[in-house]
């Protein structure tokens, strides 16, 4: 388990508290007979793109795709000549709708993550064809301890949160310090609820713009 360097100044103790052995030793079982997704050496592909003072925003999933070829490592993406899940279909709409791009043929974000985007799954890994299968294993307290980091020792960030389990961790974050954005999950079961005009993008940009931060640029 090897964290971006940044982020190991940050949180790099929970490494040694008793729940990340117990997640260590679950998911060494775990390897041994399942398929996990994603590959080991993209667990921590979120944190590896966009280190602890490089995020601008910060957008919170749940758990990785569970289907063949999909999970990299950054929660909505999926790696090149993968088919766009529809989640990702909608977030490109809005974004279309919001700010007039035109979406891309692909549904890799790691641009995104490069520019400042921390695309953060509270869940890292998740056994292939059983969604939510890790929950609840040991992943959240350490991504809780990332936003919780994050809202502590930076200033001025963004966080999207959609849908239910994401606006709850809107109680780890400083609202005084931060623009916390909330929606319905851009899901095709729940994105019309509200997700379809929130325009957060360029609600995210003329935040930082204001703050004197660069935008995000949300061209892929």
């Amino acid at each position: 388990m090897a964290l971006e360097q940044s982020w190991l100044r940050q949180i790099g103790g929970e490494f040694e508290k008793p729940y990340m052995k117990e997640l260590r030793e679950f998911l060494l079982a775990e390897k041994r007979g399942k398929t996990i997704y994603p590959r080991a050496s993209e667990w921590f592909k979120a944190f590896e793109l966009t280190p602890f003072e490089s995020v601008k925003v910060v957008v919170l999933g749940q758990d990785p795709y569970h289907g063949a070829n999909q999970a990299h490592g950054l929660a909505f993406s999926v790696q090149n000549g993968v088919a766009i899940p529809p989640s990702l279909i909608n977030i490109y709409q809005e974004i279309k709708d919001d700010l007039g791009l035109t979406p891309p043929n692909h549904g890799n974000l790691t641009a995104w993550a490069k520019s400042g985007v921390l695309l953060l799954n509270a869940t890292l890994t998740v056994e292939a064809n059983r969604a939510g299968s890790h929950q609840s294993k040991g992943w959240e307290p350490f991504t809780d301890a990332a936003i919780a980091a994050l809202s502590a020792r930076r200033e001025n960030l963004v966080f999207m949160l959609w849908g239910s389990y994401a606006i709850k961790k809107s109680a780890l974050i400083d609202r005084q310090k931060h623009l916390i954005l909330t929606a319905p999950h851009p899901s095709p079961l729940s994105a019309y609820r509200g997700f379809f005009g929130c325009k957060h993008f360029s609600r995210a940009n003329k935040y930082l713009s204001d703050k004197g931060i660069a935008p995000i640029d949300w061209r892929l």
